[in-house]
């Protein structure tokens, strides 16, 4: 590994997985700077987050994605402040798109918020209204390109639907295709070799869902203010550089149509000097696959270290 030759570093914002209220109360409860973001949400929403949490289940409920992206955010503070981490970069996979956009400055808190919350129930809606069929993402992974690639051809002979909506490594793929599917895929997968991980629903990141962008852009964006990133940003889609407000307002929608491309933003980070990641959230994918841990040094900023008591030095 060749990060002592990159001294950069950068701030991820890892796509989110289910988060169970138990796993980051007292992460919510003691820090500092979680107790300052969930009160300044509390009042933009006019109810406590916290209470609406705990009580509403699901792990992908609209309480729940809120309170991720401003557990994230906290962490992120957490890490600036108790860590020393000093990104010249941010970026976020999927769902971290939206902590990304708050933490470069591009969009306040409030309207990450706002946004947050808007576009839960906008994805909910579009699905129930646009795809009776129901569709969802099927993540595995021990999967080379070429043997996806041959799974893939044998949906095309019976006529099936289906998108890779997600690179995560190279031999870890996301692909959405009918909830019909799904089973005869994990035993294929199976089959040869590969290992089926979790469902996600409702999905995101295919061209399939270009309705979602247009209702994304008139019932979400409305009334929100992006301004040109103070800390540079890299697209989550292809690792470009995006230093406008605009250039981050267009990768937000786009995430409803363009698949992520993790390996790619990895590459694009390495590029520019980057040889540290500090991931702030709750994060069992993106800082841990190969993609990251073979060439960066990975700093992992989640609840559960923030909340560990700290050693103190002899001196102090």
């Amino acid at each position: 590994m060749d990060t002592d030759k990159r001294t950069g570093s950068a701030l991820v914002f890892p796509g989110m997985g289910p988060a169970p209220f138990a796993e980051v109360a007292k992460f919510m409860l003691v820090n500092p700077f979680a107790r300052e973001l969930f009160a300044e949400a509390d009042d933009t929403l006019g109810y406590s987050l916290f209470d609406r949490f705990r009580e509403t289940p699901g792990d992908y409920s609209s309480y729940a994605q809120i309170t991720f992206m401003v557990n994230c955010l906290a962490l992120a503070r957490w890490a600036e402040t108790e860590l020393g981490a000093e990104p010249g970069y941010c970026t976020g996979p999927s769902f971290g798109n939206k902590a990304t956009a708050v933490r470069s400055g591009a969009l306040s808190f409030a309207d990450g918020v706002r946004l947050t919350e808007r576009f839960a129930r906008c994805l909910d809606a579009y699905f129930a209204d646009d795809h009776p069929e129901q569709v969802a993402t099927q993540s595995f992974a021990r999967t080379p390109r070429e043997t996806v690639d041959a799974l893939l051809a044998e949906l095309d002979d019976d006529g099936e639907w289906h998108d890779i909506t997600c690179v995560v490594d190279a031999d870890f793929y996301m692909v959405t295709l009918r909830k019909s599917r799904i089973e005869w895929l994990q035993q294929r997968l199976r089959a040869v070799g590969g290992l089926p991980l979790y469902v996600m629903e409702p999905p995101m990141h295919s061209p399939a869902f270009a309705g979602l962008r247009r209702r994304a852009e008139d019932e979400v964006m409305a009334g929100l203010e992006f301004h040109d990133p103070q800390l540079p940003v890299i697209s989550d889609h292809d690792g470009a550089l995006l230093t406008t407000g605009e250039a981050v307002r267009e990768l937000f929608l786009d995430g409803c149509v363009r698949r992520v491309d993790w390996p790619g933003v990895l590459g694009s980070l390495r590029e520019k000097g980057v040889g540290t990641l500090y991931v702030a959230g709750q994060d069992a994918l993106f800082g841990r696959v190969g993609a990251a841990t073979k060439h960066f040094k990975v700093v992992p900023a989640n609840p559960r270290l923030a909340t560990r008591p700290r050693r103190r030095t002899a001196a102090a």
